[in-house]
């Protein structure tokens, strides 16, 4: 047990997952970015919560994709596009890591960073179980869809941020591609018949309505670890790259 301990802390995809924590939670932008995400999905919960007098999470997971595809490059966009540019992305890339090592690293920060900014929507199920009788089966839906959601959108902020040296060019990047794969399906009707499936089958925004019904199909859960896996793996591609 304690060697499997040490092993894991000298880890360097660890490593960089704990300097870039460190680094992420010492700057104002974690704060600013959690702070109004918070309120904006306070705004949403306690309109429907007051104004329509109904204690659920609809609303909440409804809009959710949408405030993901703007707060998660939001977080992420200066992960490489900061190092890049100030060239201490070349000094780590001297040090005894591999481009896995780093993008990994990089990655399990964000997307901690992620679920932490998620987390105190905790409260709105605790509102919700004291002033209303809410259907267990699609909160925990909701938030298993939340989870995948965010793994599938941090790998595509991680992407856009390593393609540019300017993080303001990364965010657009990554909220672009996070706002099309969310709204795609909603131009279903201008598209041909013969590739309708194919357009609904890229859109997040299905997918993850489908888990937040309380069904977990394999489906949907294989639709977000494609995105995860291919954004993760053309970042590393991105770093190969741009090593030699």
């Amino acid at each position: 047990m304690n060697n499997k301990s040490k092993n894991t802390k000298k880890s360097p995809a660890f490593i960089i997952m704990k300097r870039e924590l460190q680094a992420y939670f010492t700057s104002p932008t974690a704060y600013i970015v959690t702070g109004l995400f918070v309120l904006i999905c306070g705004i949403i919960f306690f309109a429907t919560f007051f104004l329509q007098n109904s204690a659920d999470l609809r609303a909440f997971f409804a809009l959710l994709p949408m405030l993901l595809s703007f707060f998660v490059p939001a977080l992420t966009m200066r992960l490489f596009s900061e190092e890049s540019k100030s060239g201490s992305m070349e000094t780590l890339m001297t040090l005894p890591v591999n481009e896995v090592h780093v993008v990994t690293g990089k990655y399990l920060a964000s997307f901690l960073s992620t679920l932490i900014m998620i987390s105190p929507s905790i409260f709105y199920v605790i509102t919700t179980a004291i002033f209303g009788d809410p259907d267990v089966g699609p909160i925990i839906g909701g938030y298993i869809g939340t989870i995948f959601l965010c793994a599938g959108f941090t790998a595509v902020g991680v992407f856009a941020s390593s393609v540019t040296k300017n993080q303001i060019i990364a965010f657009f990047t990554g909220f672009i591609i996070c706002i099309a794969l969310t709204m795609i399906d909603t131009f279903l009707v201008f598209l041909p018949s013969n590739i309708v499936e194919f357009v609904s089958y890229i859109s997040a925004d299905m997918h993850f309505r489908s888990i937040t019904q309380g069904i977990i199909d394999s489906r949907d859960l294989v639709y977000f670890i494609t995105v995860f896996a291919l954004f993760f793996t053309a970042t590393i591609k991105v770093q190969q790259n741009a090593k030699k």
